[in-house]
């Protein structure tokens, strides 16, 4: 049996064989990096290795060919370390970002339609040149842009060209804990700068650089918008509609979406392969019927590839759709060829080429899940559906669905714990209801957009779509309303992820194959995975730190002592929902905080003066009056807030401390005026807003 299995995976799946070194080559570069010089000397040497064992004697090749199989797999991971260094636009010569300094202009075409913000418009542009001493370099790269909300920012559109009369500025995380990498994430898709601009801060250029293709999609997905708009209106109804059927996320509300993701249904509002199914099954019904394609089976295969595609690039190419994309378009070619190819290798061939586009999809949490997704229900689903067998129709469709549910979560669970910290307790259930009536939606969504220049029908059709879709909705709160139905505030680390999807294999081969081995390895597994959570339990025991975070225009400092925590700072940050379950939210699970701020044992505060066991804190802010002692008091840390009216020397007259912290709630002039204090009276300051949150392990 074991030999079989090995045959089949390697010798059905060749794909396989490649990705798993392309991937290693990948990660390898990434993490690792090194320079183009010595990865064009290792190529030469394995490739010389290569040329040298071909003409070798076939009998020392056959004794040998566990070495030829090491240098071909070593040539793949050099081929995942090319093309990831390749696709870091930081290598190319022509970046701008080697060319721009504080007298240089850069010009830029506005490369998407303008996402309008609270305060802003927001845009990706792509850098074409960038003036220096008035003479113009071609370049290449693309920054974020946010223009300030005026007349003139409201009118472009893509394919605008400007120029940027300002300085760029590196994008930065907040630092603070757990948060989510902005920096990290916008580096996957090639971002590295950003800036804001006043109305006075760009000029419009006269010329366009459109591209012909990019004008139809993004004119088509404004149509579809506006067609949804006209029927179902600017509600929550319209924007699941949109979200379902070109991935339109703009206008979600916010609080129906964490519905859906309590609910364990949030994959049905992010296009995957459920969607990609629909639209094929849809493709192919349509041109089966037509008169035109009935007859020639290379047409019907051409219009269903291009449909197919065509929505993949609407929705706006994300790795699911791409995955699900490429997997449909080999099962169709192969079907027109009269060839059933291993599932496992369409997989394998389809992650292949989505990393050899963009290895940086490698880090995105969709493809993760979209392929951890779809590996779950190709392993799993048979197995599992075969537990129980019903000879009811309906009851065994509704159990063979379950199963598909039950196998995508069992491979996606952990990595979910790990990026989101919860787990739908109800997903089972919601899944056999919400998949049925979203798939009933999309394709009502699709007629709508379709009978929408029929002026008769479309009214009446549009009150059923908007009836299902609020149907839909109301089903979801119902369900993420249920008490208990979300288990939440889970932290978990790398290590224990990956002990988790070892657990997880290691049971389902001692189910599947009923072998005892993989029972006891996965025993041995589970006790490893509750060891580390318990000594993660004893280190948050004796946790003891101060945090000073970094929120834009807002004061944040927390105190915590073991599981518990004292909060100062603006009242805003904690009631504001979004402030919160952004900046302070992701920290309380890491620490494994209780919900709520209590009075700390070890905490002594008074006015501006808090001592935290042996640390002694000066808060500083705009209510601060000067105070005057005869002898120096003295202080461990200063945290100043508000943009006091102070200066550091006359602080430094009256405490004596070496450490000052600048939180975000004061103006970045301000803060550079005292750091430049601080240098000159030898003192340690640190800079919230450029450096990232401040935190003190006591």
């Amino acid at each position: 049996m074991r030999n079989s299995y090995h045959i089949f995976i390697w010798k059905k799946a060749p794909f396989l064989r490649i990705l798993v070194p392309v991937i290693a080559g990948i990660i390898f570069q990434f993490y690792i990096q090194p320079g183009i010089s010595l990865l064009l000397f290792s190529t030469i040497i394995f490739a010389t290795l290569l040329v040298f064992f071909s003409f070798l004697a076939e009998a020392i090749r056959f004794r040998f060919r566990v070495v030829q199989g090491v240098l071909i797999s070593l040539m793949l991971v050099l081929f995942g370390t090319y093309i990831s260094w390749q696709k870091d636009v930081r290598n190319d010569p022509n970046w701008y970002g080697k060319y721009r300094s504080q007298k240089s202009l850069i010009v830029a075409t506005i490369a998407e339609p303008l996402q309008e913000k609270a305060k802003s418009f927001k845009a990706i542009a792509n850098a074409s040149s960038v003036i220096i001493n008035k003479e113009a370099r071609k370049t290449t790269g693309k920054f974020l842009i946010y223009f300030s909300k005026d007349s003139s920012s409201k009118k472009l559109k893509y394919g605008d060209r400007i120029i940027v009369n300002k300085v760029l500025s590196p994008i930065r995380n907040s630092g603070n804990p757990a948060s989510f990498d902005y920096a990290q994430y916008s580096a996957f898709h090639s971002l590295y700068q950003q800036v804001f601009l006043k109305e006075n801060e760009w000029i419009l250029l006269p010329s366009k650089n459109k591209n012909a293709w990019s004008s139809f999609i993004f004119s088509t997905r404004e149509n579809v918008v506006s067609i949804i708009e006209k029927y179902l209106g600017k509600t929550n109804e319209s924007s699941i509609a949109k979200a379902l059927l070109i991935g339109y996320k703009v206008d979600l509300d916010k609080d129906l979406v964490q519905a859906y993701s309590n609910a364990g249904v949030v994959h049905i509002i992010a296009i995957s392969g459920l969607h990609m199914g629909i639209i094929y099954a849809v493709l192919l019904w349509l041109f089966t019927l037509l008169p035109f394609t009935k007859k020639s089976k290379s047409l019907r295969l051409l219009l269903i590839l291009a449909g197919l595609w065509l929505f993949a690039l609407l929705t706006g190419a994300s790795p699911s759709v791409v995955r699900a994309a490429l997997m449909f378009s080999f099962i169709i070619i192969g079907s027109a060829f009269n060839k059933t190819g291993s599932v496992y290798n369409s997989i394998a061939a389809s992650a292949f080429f989505i990393v050899c586009f963009n290895p940086f999809l490698l880090w995105d949490v969709g493809f993760q899940l979209s392929y951890l997704a779809v590996t779950g229900i190709v392993l799993a689903q048979k197995p599992i559906s075969n537990w129980f067998y019903f000879k009811n129709k309906w009851l065994r469709r509704s159990w063979q669905l379950a199963a598909v549910s039950l196998s995508a979560q069992l491979f996606t669970f952990p990595l979910c714990l790990f990026y989101f910290h919860q787990l739908p307790l109800l997903f089972l259930f919601s899944n056999l209801v919400a998949i049925p009536l979203a798939s009933i939606v999309l394709c009502g969504c699709l007629i709508l957009i379709l009978i929408a220049p029929l002026s008769i029908v479309d009214v009446y059709f549009a009150k059923i779509v908007y009836a299902a879709i609020w149907l839909l909705n109301h089903i979801v709160l119902w369900f993420d309303a249920i008490p208990y139905s979300l288990w939440t505030g889970i932290s978990i680390s790398v290590n224990e992820t990956i002990l988790l999807y070892l657990m997880i294999a290691s049971f389902l081969v001692a189910f599947i194959k009923k072998n005892k081995m993989a029972f006891k390895y996965a025993c041995i597994i589970a006790i490893c995975f509750f060891s580390f959570k318990a000594f993660d339990k004893w280190q948050l025991y004796h946790q003891k730190k101060i945090i000073v975070y970094n929120i834009a225009r807002h004061k944040a400092v927390e105190f915590i002592d073991r599981n518990n925590f004292f909060f100062n700072g603006d009242s805003d940050v904690v009631n504001d929902k979004l402030l919160n379950n952004y900046n302070l939210k992701p920290a309380q699970i890491a620490f494994q905080l209780k919900d709520a701020p209590v009075k700390l044992k070890h905490l002594f505060s008074k006015n501006n003066f808090y001592q935290f066991y042996n640390s002694r804190i000066l808060m500083i802010d705009s209510s601060f009056s000067n105070y005057h002692s005869d002898k120096k008091i003295r202080i461990n840390y200063i945290v100043i807030s508000k943009n006091p009216k102070i200066k550091i020397a006359d602080i430094a007259e009256t405490f004596e401390c070496k450490n000052y912290v600048f939180d975000a709630s004061n103006p970045p002039w301000k803060i550079e005026q005292w750091k430049k204090e601080c240098e000159e009276l030898h003192l340690h300051s640190h800079s919230v807003p450029e450096q990232g949150a401040f935190i003190i392990n006591l």
